[in-house]
C-alpha cells in the first residue's frame, strides 16, 4: 500500500503531470540529442567510432542497468525524493559533460548522467500513477507516453541548432535550467509516496552485475568492429558478462528485497511487454544513431538540418498518442501491439531505400512519417500495459523494469550496429577500391584499417586518387547504412510477431 499519496490526496494532477513530464525530458532528450552532435565530437575531440559508440553507450549502460534500483529506491526512500536527488545528479553531470576536453572524460560524465536518469526516469512515471485514479491513469500515462517519445525524438532538433549556432557543449548547458524548474515543481506540487510495504537490504550486488553484465556485453559488441580487437579476449569478455547476468538472475531469485521480482516474470502480459519492449526499442535506438549520422555523413545535411529531418516523427507520436492511449481500453492489448511495429518496421525500411543525391520530400520523409505512425499507435498501449498488469505496489518496480528494457535494448542495439556497420563496409570496400589501380601497400593500409575511412576524409593520397577512394568509401558506407537499417525493420517485425503469440483478446488485468 502506498503511503499518504494516493489520487485522493493530490491536489494539483496537472502540475504534477507538467513536473513528470519536464523531469523525464531530461532524460530522454539527452539520450537522442548527442546522435546529431557526433559528427562534431568526432571532429573536435578526435574521437573514433568506437568513442562515439561509447559516449552513446555510457549513458545507456547505467541507465539501463540502474533503472531497477531507481525504482525500488523509490518505492523504499520515497519516489519524490529519489526523483528529486536524480534531477540533481543528472544537473551537475551535464555541467561535466559540458567542460569535458576529451573523448574519455565525456564518456564519464555520460556514465555519471545515466546515474541521474535511473534515478529519475522509474520514479517519474511511478508518481504519475500515483497521482491519478486507474480509471484516469490510460489516459495520463499515455499523454506522459506521448511527451516522452516526443522529447526523445524531438531532442536533435533543439540539439542539431544548437550544435550548428553554439557549440555540441551548449547541448549539455541546456539541461541546466530545465532541472532548475523541475526541481521548484516537485517541491510545490508533488506529493510523496512510497511502497510501506517494502522490506529487506537493497539489492546492490544485483545493481552491480547488472551493470557489470551490460557493460562487458556492449564492450565485446563495440570491440568486434575495432581493426586491433583480440577474438579471445572480445569472446571471454562477452562470455563474462553472460556469466554476471546469469548469476544477477540466480541471486534475484534468492534475495529478499529484489531489483526485478520473480513475480513479474511469471506475469503473462507483463513478461511479454517488456519481451516487445527489447525488440522494439532495439529497432529504434538503431534507427535514431544511425539516422542523423547518414544524413551528415553521406547527404551533406547540417546538424540542424539532420535534427529537423525527424522532427515529423515525434510530432506524428504527440498527435496519436492521446488518441492510442485508449485503444487498450476498447479493442485490449493485440491489436495496437500487433499492428504499430508492423507499421514502424515498413518506415525503417523506407528509411534504409534512399540513396545520395536524393530529395528528403519523396524518400526520407515517407519513412520517418511511417514510423512514427507505427511507434504512435503501440507505445501507449504498451506502456499502459506494463502498468496495469501489476499491482499497484510494484509500481515503481514495474516502471523500472520496461525502462531499462528499452534502454537496454537501445545500449545493446548501438553496441551492435557499430560491428555491422563496419563489417559491412568492409566487405563492399574492397571490391569498390580494386579498379582503381591503387599500389598493393596503399590497398592493403586502407583495407587494414576500414574504419577509419567511415569519417569520408581524404586519405593522404594525390589529388584525384584520394577523391576516388572517397567516393568508393561513400559508396560502400552508403551500403552498411542500408543493410544496418534494414536489420532494426527486421527487430520491429520481431516485436509484432511477440505480440500475436503473446496477447489475447480483451482487457488486462493485474496479475494476469
Amino acid at each position: 500500500m502506498m503511503a499518504d499519496s494516493g489520487p485522493a490526496a493530490t491536489r494539483h494532477p496537472a502540475l504534477v503531470l507538467v513536473t513528470t513530464v519536464l523531469g523525464s525530458s531530461l532524460a530522454f532528450i539527452d539520450g537522442s540529442v548527442v546522435n546529431v552532435a557526433l559528427a562534431a565530437l568526432q571532429r573536435d575531440l578526435g574521437a573514433g567510432v568506437s568513442d562515439l559508440q561509447w559516449i552513446v553507450n555510457g549513458y545507456m549502460l547505467t541507465l539501463g542497468a540502474l533503472l531497477l534500483l531507481g525504482g525500488a529506491m523509490g518505492d523504499r526512500l520515497g519516489r519524490r525524493r529519489v526523483f528529486m536527488a536524480g534531477v540533481w545528479v543528472f544537473a551537475i553531470s551535464s555541467v561535466a559533460c559540458a567542460l569535458a576536453p576529451s573523448p574519455l572524460l565525456l564518456i564519464l560524465a555520460r556514465a555519471v548522467q545515466g546515474i541521474g536518469a535511473a534515478l529519475l526516469v522509474p520514479n517519474s512515471l511511478a508518481i504519475l500513477s500515483s497521482a491519478f485514479p486507474r480509471e484516469r491513469r490510460g489516459r495520463a500515462i499515455g499523454t506522459w507516453s506521448g511527451f516522452a517519445a516526443m522529447t526523445s525524438a524531438g531532442g536533435p532538433v533543439l540539439g542539431g541548432w544548437l550544435v550548428d549556432t553554439l557549440s555540441w557543449r551548449a547541448a549539455f548547458w541546456i539541461n541546466v535550467p530545465i532541472a532548475a524548474v523541475v526541481l521548484v515543481l516537485a517541491m510545490v506540487a508533488v506529493r510523496e509516496s512510497r511502497d510501506n510495504g517494502a522490506h529487506g537490504r537493497m539489492d546492490w550486488p544485483g545493481a552491480v552485475l547488472a551493470v557489470g553484465g551490460l557493460g562487458l556485453i556492449s564492450w565485446a559488441l563495440i570491440a568486434l568492429g575495432e581493426a586491433d580487437g583480440h577474438p579471445p579476449v572480445i569472446a571471454g569478455a562477452a562470455a563474462l558478462g553472460i556469466g554476471l547476468l546469469a548469476l544477477f538472475l540466480r541471486i534475484e531469485a534468492r534475495c529478499a528485497a529484489p531489483l526485478l521480482p520473480p513475480t513479474l516474470l511469471r506475469v503473462r502480459a507483463f513478461a511479454a511487454a517488456n519481451l516487445l519492449t527489447l525488440l522494439l526499442y532495439g529497432a529504434l535506438g538503431a534507427a535514431i544513431f544511425l539516422y542523423p549520422l547518414s544524413l551528415i555523413r553521406l547527404h551533406g545535411y547540417t546538424a540542424t538540418e539532420a535534427g529537423a529531418a525527424f522532427l515529423p516523427f515525434p510530432v506524428v507520436l504527440f498527435v496519436l498518442s492521446r488518441w492510442s492511449g485508449a485503444l487498450l481500453d476498447r479493442y485490449g492489448p493485440r491489436p495496437p501491439l500487433v499492428i504499430g511495429p508492423a507499421i514502424a518496421a515498413l518506415g525503417l525500411g523506407l528509411l534504409a531505400w534512399p540513396v545520395t543525391g536524393t530529395p528528403y520530400w519523396s524518400t526520407f520523409l515517407p519513412g520517418v512519417l511511417v514510423l512514427g505512425v507505427g511507434m504512435g499507435v503501440c507505445i501507449p498501449p504498451l506502456t499502459t500495459v506494463v502498468m496495469i498488469a501489476v499491482d499497484d505496489r510494484y509500481a515503481g518496480v514495474a516502471s523500472a523494469v520496461n525502462n531499462a528494457a528499452s534502454r537496454v535494448a537501445g545500449l545493446l542495439a548501438v553496441a551492435a550496429v557499430g560491428p555491422l556497420l563496419v563489417a559491412v563496409f568492409a566487405a563492399g570496400l574492397e571490391p569498390a577500391l580494386q579498379p582503381l589501380d591503387l599500389s598493393a601497400p596503399v590497398l592493403a593500409a586502407l583495407l587494414a584499417d576500414p574504419a577509419a575511412l567511415t569519417d569520408l576524409r581524404p586519405p593522404t593520397l594525390a589529388g584525384d586518387r584520394a577523391t576516388a577512394v572517397v567516393d568508393a568509401a561513400r559508396d560502400a558506407l552508403v551500403t552498411a547504412f542500408r543493410v544496418s537499417l534494414a536489420a532494426s525493420a527486421v527487430l520491429a517485425l520481431m516485436s509484432s510477431a511477440v505480440s500475436a503469440w503473446a496477447f489475447r483478446a480483451g482487457p488486462v488485468s493485474p496479475g494476469e
